[in-house]
């Protein structure tokens, strides 16, 4: 029997038991989608997340506060002594004879509060006193309007720079800029509207009002610390050598003289960036390892149908070897039954990934990442081979005469 007959009778097998075959697909149908998809949201949560990282700049540094951040020679964390960032503190970052790798300093307080236009009442995700350098440091551009300038923030204006979705949400169609909203009950009059930078998570980046710092220390926060200083190194490449400056400044200036007992932290854009490939690197084999157990589950159903279809058609069986049919075409029949099975689901399965990526899951795009489709596909064909192999070797093992007498 050549292939053209084999595929030919395992054709004629399938369509013999139209619901039963269909079913078998959908199990490995769904087994190579989830494949796809999971890894796609996957891929696309971790792109959606080094876009917002990449989007504050390649030469951006933040300075966080906080015991902890270091540890002494004897492995305990700092917990007392630690002292608050100040603006005093971005001041010395700012002098050039000190740090000459960096070119810009702004330090950040933030809190949230609820603004009020004309009746309509939106909370805002993040309310950030800070100066004009943080608008080029963090990669913020204006869409409308302008940013604050210098002067506001020295006479303490209440100016605001808002998102476009804090734009969208309290002023709808109208134009923000120049008109009046409460914020926390102060009026700010809106100078301009951030572009939208877009990103996934349970903070909306383009949720914010952005306004001269002693404005919003007075307003809401206190003249006490800051949350955190944002740096600007004068290039990419200056970066280390700004990481440096800063340590040997705020070390000096908080009085710490062991390098691991720091009581501030100083991240960079490539440090979050390795780390999120790390963490996004175990979240996808995860993601991967729960998608291929619906593969396992197909697989095993396919032998069940396999192992039932050799049960029922065990008199064809005999008859087709009474007549003289060798083991290896009874063998590639049934093979070939499995594997198209397995095929045809695989197949429809890939369309199903790929379509279904197309969309938004959980406020995610998925990424697909063609390895997985192809990965996804011959895997499902391996597993029509594998589990159809038992059944198909049942079958071509029978003799002749039990099967002809099973009824």
């Amino acid at each position: 029997m050549n292939p053209f007959q084999t595929l030919r009778f395992a054709f004629g097998g399938l369509a013999a038991n139209k619901v039963r075959s269909a079913l078998t697909m959908l199990g490995v149908l769904i087994g190579v989608a989830a494949v796809i998809l999971l890894l796609a949201v996957g891929n696309g949560s971790s792109q959606a997340v080094k876009d917002s990282i990449e989007k504050l700049g390649t030469n951006a540094l933040t300075v966080s506060s906080g015991s902890g951040f270091g540890s002494s020679r004897s492995g305990s964390a700092t917990a007392s002594g630690t002292k608050p960032l100040t603006v005093e503190d971005a001041r010395a970052l700012a002098d050039p004879s000190a740090a000459p790798h960096i070119e810009s300093v702004a330090p950040e307080v933030t809190t949230s509060q609820t603004a009020l236009y004309e009746g309509t009442s939106h909370t805002v995700g993040q309310v950030v006193g800070t100066y004009p350098a943080y608008f080029k440091a963090s990669n913020s551009k204006v869409a409308k309007g302008d940013y604050f300038s210098g002067d506001d923030v020295l006479a303490s204006r209440k100016v605001a720079v808002i998102g476009s979705t804090t734009a969208a949400d309290l002023f709808g169609t109208a134009d923000p800029v120049g008109r009046k909203m409460v914020l926390g009950g102060t009026p700010f009059t809106v100078v301009g509207v951030l572009a939208a930078k877009g990103g996934t998570g349970f903070q909306d980046p383009d949720d914010v009002v952005v306004a001269p710092l002693p404005t919003v220390q007075n307003a809401f926060t206190g003249f006490g610390s800051v949350s955190q200083i944002l740096v600007e190194a004068t290039s990419a490449e200056a970066t280390a050598g700004a990481q440096s400056e800063i340590t040997t400044v705020l070390m000096g200036r908080h009085g710490i003289k062991d390098p691991a007992a720091l009581d501030f932290r100083v991240s960079s854009q490539e440090s979050l960036l390795t780390t999120q490939a790390s963490t996004n690197k175990t979240f996808t084999v995860l993601l991967g390892a729960v998608a291929a157990i619906s593969l396992l589950v197909g697989g095993i159903g396919i032998t069940n149908i396999m192992l039932v279809t050799v049960t029922e058609r065990t008199r064809e069986i005999g008859i087709r070897k009474a007549i003289g049919a060798p083991r290896g075409v009874i063998l590639g029949q049934f093979l070939a039954e499995s594997t198209l099975l397995s095929l045809i689901g695989g197949g429809l399965g890939v369309a199903a990934g790929l379509i279904g990526s197309h969309f938004t899951i959980v406020g995610i795009k998925p990424v697909v990442i063609p390895e997985s489709v192809v990965g996804a596909f011959a895997i499902a064909v391996a597993i029509g081979l594998f589990f159809g192999g038992y059944p198909a070797n049942r079958a071509a093992s029978l003799r002749p005469i039990e099967a002809l007498r099973h009824e």
